[in-house]
């Protein structure tokens, strides 16, 4: 692969923080972003304020990776225009998700990557990835430890992923596929889901209001059949039809 080509992979590769407390865990992050050739970072409701003394300190010359972090309000403003979403989590959910090894995740990431924005997202320190954002990623990643003591620290973590991306990134040519769809973004996904929910409601379908757990596996199933934008506007046109005949029958 030539360096013009790998450089613009590593720019599509997003590492997304949710709600970070420590500035020395961001700095960390930066860190290990830049010792592998990543540069995209961004925080997500963060209770820490950029420029921070403690997280440049603990950046050791990736300050440039802090001073371009892009800061938003809430996830979807950091994840809309991405075609991947992988979360990266440390327990088990209520409710099965597509799980990966890390090398798998990192060989997503860097395959699509050449195809449009990708990211990896991780939880809050304490607490990780809340139900809604695991409801956005089409992956979970879960990084083995030992099983008496299976905390990790977020900079730690975002090592470890950083570290399996550049080795992805270093891969034999032949692994990378060919002809990779065009899925549909996670704006589209998101505005399709809004829309299958008002349908089901008008269909007096879900016992539960809202239905929140059905919605929850629903977007599952979508996640993992991965629409292309043509699918998607099928699905769409669907619902829109559905609306209309119920609406011409009351």
């Amino acid at each position: 692969m030539k360096e013009s080509d790998s450089e613009s992979k590593q720019e599509q590769i997003r590492f997304v923080l949710m709600r970070p407390t420590h500035p020395g865990n961001v700095g960390g992050v930066a860190r290990a972003m830049k010792t592998m050739g990543l540069k995209r970072l961004a925080l997500v409701d963060s209770l820490v304020s950029l420029p921070n003394e403690e997280a440049t300190r603990r950046a050791v010359g990736a300050e440039d990776i802090l001073s371009t972090a892009d800061v938003h309000r809430d996830l979807d403003q950091a994840i809309n225009d991405c075609r991947l979403i992988i979360g990266t989590t440390a327990r088990k959910r209520s409710i099965d998700w597509p799980q990966l090894s890390p090398p798998q995740a990192a060989q997503k990431l860097w395959q699509e990557s050449g195809h449009g924005a990708v990211a990896l997202l991780f939880g809050q320190e304490r607490s990780g990835l809340a139900n809604p954002e695991v409801e956005r990623c089409h992956y979970l990643v879960r990084i083995p430890t030992h099983p008496d003591y299976s905390s990790l620290n977020l900079a730690s973590a975002a090592q470890i992923m950083a570290y399996e991306v550049f080795l992805a990134g270093h891969a034999p040519p032949a692994s990378e596929p060919q002809g990779v769809p065009n899925y549909a973004d996670q704006e589209s996904m998101y505005r399709f889901y809004t829309h299958l929910e008002e349908v089901l409601l008008e269909l007096d379908f879900p016992i539960a209001r809202p239905p929140v757990v059905l919605m929850r596996k629903l977007i599952r199933l979508f996640n993992k059949a991965r629409l292309s934008d043509e699918e998607l506007q099928i699905l769409r046109g669907i619902l829109t039809a559905v609306q209309q005949h119920v609406a011409k029958k009351s």
